[in-house]
């Protein structure tokens, strides 16, 4: 075993990169290891919808993160008390079998006195409760394993990220997710996530050290052009999403609205809005130069922008048109 010190790192975007230029990359026959911790992020599964995943507006009001993963599975929440590790190794043998790669954890936790325990395929829990969840990805020779920890994970924040904007998030709703997940510090409230790393480079490394694989700087700048051209990209990020559909109805004013869109790759492909706006111009104008267009509020705009919205909505604002089409 191999371990890739990465402790200062907290940009998502590029620690996705590295654990991607790890496993395609790096000419070691040894298995490795990486840790990672990023600033508050909503990280997506390959092939999940990230609209259908986060609230956009939370989101980007707070700066988080929003950026998809390789590996499948569902949407996480990570932020700077969520330790991630990642096993990359050669050949697939071990695909789906994750007790594996979280062994040397609950090993850990059990020493802290704490009953983990793989729990269903990939989740370890504690006291019937969700402290961790695992995916792998694989490519023809290679797999890696990776996996969260809540250690000391913001709850509150995370249902927020996680939460479709449409849904009201009451305080009773925070207690239902601790009913579900905790962070480790419930049980052990000293524990710091520092500790449990070494904890676990040690179960992992025994007393004889730590056995590293240093990255050169032709390494981290392939990694940060990585990051850049996959990780940072909206095209991966919103624009990899299966195709779906919005519809939305209601009322704004004395304006009643319906609103049906198409999306693809992130991309708006067909769009039709009907209601009994006061129009002088065939809806049709309006609507048809929006097609192709991003499905991101900024893109929508710039395109509204550029008509005379009166001759269509009436007294809807643009600002009010974004949020009937978003």
């Amino acid at each position: 075993m191999l371990y890739i010190d990465n402790p200062t790192n907290n940009d998502p975007r590029l620690n996705l990169a590295l654990e991607e230029y790890v496993l395609r990359h790096v000419p070691t026959e040894e298995p490795i290891l990486l840790f990672y911790v990023n600033a508050p992020a909503v990280i997506i599964g390959r092939n999940q919808n990230t609209l259908e995943e986060i609230d956009p507006d939370y989101v980007r009001e707070q700066g988080i993160h929003v950026v998809r993963r390789l590996s499948g599975g569902g949407a996480v929440y990570h932020d700077l008390g969520n330790l991630n590790f990642s096993f990359a190794t050669s050949g697939r043998e071990n695909f789906h079998n994750f007790g594996r790669f979280t062994a040397p954890v609950t090993a850990v936790l059990n020493k802290l006195g704490l009953p983990a325990q793989l729990h269903g395929t990939s989740d370890i829990f504690v006291h019937g409760k969700k402290i961790s969840g695992n995916a792998q990805y694989a490519t023809s020779q290679r797999m890696f394993s990776h996996g969260t920890i809540l250690v000391n994970t913001d709850l509150g924040e995370m249902l927020k990220a996680l939460n479709p904007r449409q849904v009201q998030i009451e305080s009773k709703a925070v207690q239902s997710i601790r009913n579900f997940v905790a962070n480790v510090t419930d049980f052990v409230p000293e524990l710091t996530l520092a500790q449990l790393r070494e904890a676990i480079l040690e179960e992992i490394f025994g007393a004889g050290g730590v056995q590293e694989y240093p990255l050169t700087a032709a390494d981290w700048q392939a990694i940060h052009q990585l990051a850049a051209e996959r990780y940072g990209a909206w095209e991966w990020n919103y624009g990899a999403s299966p195709k779906f559909n919005v519809q939305k109805s209601g009322q704004l004013g004395a304006v009643k609205y319906d609103v049906r869109l198409w999306v693809e790759r992130g991309l708006v492909q067909e769009l039709s809005l009907f209601g009994n706006f006061p129009s002088r111009r065939e809806m049709s104008e309006l609507t048809s130069s929006l097609v192709g267009v991003r499905y991101e509020p900024e893109a929508l705009a710039a395109v509204l922008a550029q008509h005379t919205l009166t001759d269509y909505v009436g007294t809807v604002s643009q600002e009010e048109l974004v949020g009937l089409l978003y």
